[in-house]
């Protein structure tokens, strides 16, 4: 019984002792990024808040409302690793992301914004960002397709640790379902 629990023990301690090395890989990288996404890391959230307080078109409660927005665009996003190449201390993983694809309805909203002028005047005839702001929401909301997209993540290993290299404007806008390639 001793010989047993003792070679358990070792067992548990050689699996334990590894999974710190086994969570650094790149792929195990790449999902956390993703995971991230999903379970509104408080990073997520607070970029998201800087890019919605940047956008200075919008007024507090637009904001809230595309906060929450972009929240269940997150928690809804699948992901699925295709595959993992290392060389040396450069690796890349490809990963298909697919999210609702909002560029279609974005292009649409300016679309009709520019052949509707009217419509986003408030009652001193000038251009209410706020109308429109409220009607380009409303579209987005709407949106049910969704894309799938390859992104290539690249790492570099520092220091015997694999770091996700910055992404592109274009696979931020992957990730975001603002792709329109």
């Amino acid at each position: 019984m001793k010989k047993f629990l003792l070679i358990m023990l070792s067992s548990l301690f050689i699996l334990t002792g590894c999974g710190t090395d086994m969570d650094n890989t790149p792929t195990k990288k790449v999902e956390a990024f993703l995971n991230n996404y999903q379970t509104l890391n408080d990073d997520v959230l607070e970029d998201l808040d800087t890019t919605l307080t940047a956008d200075t078109t919008l007024t507090d409660d637009e904001r809230k409302k595309y906060h929450d927005f972009m929240e269940k665009h997150y928690q809804d996003m699948k992901y699925e690793i295709k595959d993992e190449t290392i060389d040396g201390d450069k690796a890349t993983v490809d990963a298909e992301v697919t999210v609702r694809s909002y560029a279609h309805a974005v292009n649409e909203a300016e679309n009709y914004k520019s052949e509707n002028e009217a419509e986003f005047q408030g009652d001193d005839g000038n251009y209410d960002a706020t109308l429109f702001s409220n009607y380009r929401l409303e579209e987005l909301e709407k949106v049910t397709d969704t894309e799938t997209y390859t992104i290539t993540f690249n790492l570099t290993k520092e220091n015997d640790e694999w770091k996700l290299d910055e992404l592109s404007d274009e696979d931020l806008n992957k990730i975001n379902g603002l792709y329109a390639g």
